[in-house]
């Protein structure tokens, strides 16, 4: 999760480093802080859930990335975790780069 103005620059970053793509939802949200409001009205900064399913041996290194290119050492820039995938279908026009990518790595 990102603030919107970040997130090509974390999309590039993690292509940069191995990932092949990514999947963008905008979103909203509220940190530790109270959101500002403006006549009752709650105000959050834009931010984008960025997604990106990798092989798990690219992990380290994509977050690394991610890391200093969000700048998430500052409050507020955004975070970012992996989950393990069990299971994923409609990959194949991925597995074709991904396998590409293996080839060169030998």
């Amino acid at each position: 999760m990102v603030k919107s103005e970040l997130t090509d620059g974390i999309v590039d970053s993690a292509k940069s480093v191995g990932a092949t793509g990514a999947t963008i939802i905008n979103a909203s949200g509220v940190g530790i802080h109270e959101a500002k409001t403006f006549f009752g009205l709650s105000l959050s900064a834009q931010s984008d859930v960025v997604l990106f399913l990798v092989e798990h041996h690219l992990v380290d290194t994509i977050l690394k990335e991610i890391y200093k290119t969000g700048k998430f050492n500052e409050p507020g820039t955004g975070i970012a975790f992996s989950l393990p995938v069990e299971q994923a279908i409609g990959l194949e026009s991925q597995m074709e780069v991904m396998q590409q990518d293996n080839k060169k790595e030998d």
